[in-house]
């Protein structure tokens, strides 16, 4: 079940709250053992969700829990609430916290537990929803509260009175708060985490959103640059730093921006800076092949990047990418090239900043490397006029033009050069060149011999 908690000192979390109300259908009922301000009183219940008022500003709730039916049924807590900003219309959401002082409620130092996944969620239907005119993003972790036992995020309509009162703006965070029914506070792949602490930036973050919203992973807490500034020393702080990667049930960090000392406290406490590239890269790969693949061939940052074959790799063999063939092919069609090894590898070793293939390749069916060279001189077919193979190497054969070849023949350099170059004859004292007569055929050599090896034997 997921606990909506509104407001009433805020007209926003009203407004969406009303929305909730009017969509589905809600059970009406009463608990008489806490009071109004408390969440008690009249409460909404609806396959799903429960959706309790309180008086006092969300950021000055502690445990506010406590005051649904089962808290122990609780997947998270949604509090949807205002947000005020010189941002225009904004539908944004975002977790609780503070890495400094407590000015905004919670307490100094302390975390909610983050719902990456529901966060992930709500962000795309966010956009699903958004009227005309509204952006949709995710803030910092900021205010309070920041007590809550089960997972929480804010989900928020902006910036100021005329969104607050905007009956679609209310109704688009309605909408994609419905949408969280079946969402669970974590963001998981085959059991596997797949969210990240993120640092750096501004209130606003731009890389982690993209995270959010273009890679296969979620965000828990971010600490903008200003929350970094109050929490100070990142070494002295180290508590800290240990407890915003708790609260997110996360085990890798993204940096933006150069901050050695942070990372290296990261380090320190036991948990992992990556790139943005590495976790566009990763995707939705089993992590325990991606850290066997990093130790046993390089790691993506130094130009490892994933193919499409099946990622296990009790029998996977390491072999060596025919880089001569790849190179005369990649300057035919790069795309190509691409697709001819990453669709036939595990993963596999680049050269050019990860745009190049190059080095070593995972693969798990022996006719693998038979197929990556297939494809390449089908691609090199288009440049060359004839292809042949041998154990050994490829031989590419094709004719070109030889200026000294026409010269003796008399033809004077000009347009009748430029004409036998395309292939076309020429007229020279009524008599006809063909193109033939002036070329030469040469033969480009690649080796392609790959010995192979176990990946675990190298």
């Amino acid at each position: 079940m997921i606990g909506i908690v509104v407001s009433r000192a805020d007209r926003a979390s009203e407004h969406i709250g009303q929305h909730l109300l009017e969509r589905l259908d809600w059970t009406v009922h009463t608990d008489t053992q806490r009071p109004d301000a408390d969440g008690g009183g009249e409460f909404y219940r609806r396959e799903g969700f429960e959706l309790r008022a309180f008086e006092t500003m969300h950021v000055e709730l502690t445990e506010p829990e406590a005051a649904f039916s089962k808290p122990e049924c609780l997947e998270a807590i949604v509090f949807v609430s205002r947000h005020a900003g010189e941002t225009g219309p904004l539908l944004t959401a975002h977790f609780t916290g503070n890495f400094g002082s407590a000015d905004y409620g919670g307490q100094p130092g302390a975390f909610a537990r983050a719902a990456p996944g529901m966060q992930k969620a709500v962000v795309e239907a966010l956009e699903a929803h958004a009227p005309d005119g509204y952006d949709v993003g995710i803030e910092c972790t900021h205010h309070g509260p920041t007590a809550c036992s089960v997972p929480s995020l804010f989900v928020e309509l902006g910036s100021d009175d005329d969104q607050w009162d905007d009956p679609k703006g209310a109704a688009a965070v309605a909408d994609a708060v419905f949408e969280l029914q079946d969402v669970t506070a974590d963001h998981t792949i085959g059991g596997e985490p797949r969210q990240v602490v993120g640092f750096g930036g501004g209130h606003y973050t731009p890389r982690c959103e993209r995270i959010v919203t273009d890679t296969a992973w979620a965000v828990g807490h971010i600490g903008s640059a200003w929350q970094l500034e109050a929490m100070g020393d990142p070494a002295a702080h180290s508590d800290v730093i240990e407890a915003v990667f708790e609260a997110s049930a996360a085990e890798l960090a993204v940096v933006d921006g150069e901050n050695p000392e942070l990372e290296a406290i990261i380090e320190q406490v036991g948990y992992r800076v990556v790139s943005e590239t590495w976790l566009r890269t990763v995707g939705d790969r089993p992590l325990a092949v991606v850290e066997r693949l990093e130790t046993e061939l390089s790691s993506v940052t130094n130009g490892l990047r994933f193919g499409e074959a099946p990622a296990g790799t009790d029998d996977c063999q390491a072999l060596s990418l025919p880089n001569e063939l790849i190179a005369a092919a990649h300057a035919v069609d790069r795309k190509k090239v691409w697709r001819a090894v990453a669709d036939h590898t595990v993963a596999f070793e680049t050269v050019e900043g990860g745009t190049l293939p190059a080095g070593t390749a995972v693969v798990t069916a022996p006719d693998d490397f038979e197929r990556i060279i297939e494809s390449l001189c089908d691609i090199l077919g288009s440049k060359y006029e004839r292809i042949e193979r041998s154990a050994e190497e490829i031989r590419a054969h094709h004719t070109s033009f030889n200026p000294q070849k026409a010269a003796t023949l008399g033809i004077p350099e000009g347009p009748a050069f430029g004409k036998l170059a395309a292939g076309q004859p020429v007229e020279l004292n009524g008599r006809t060149i063909e193109p033939h007569v002036v070329e030469d055929e040469q033969v480009d050599r690649f080796p392609v011999s790959s010995p192979k090896t176990n990946v675990t034997d190298r």
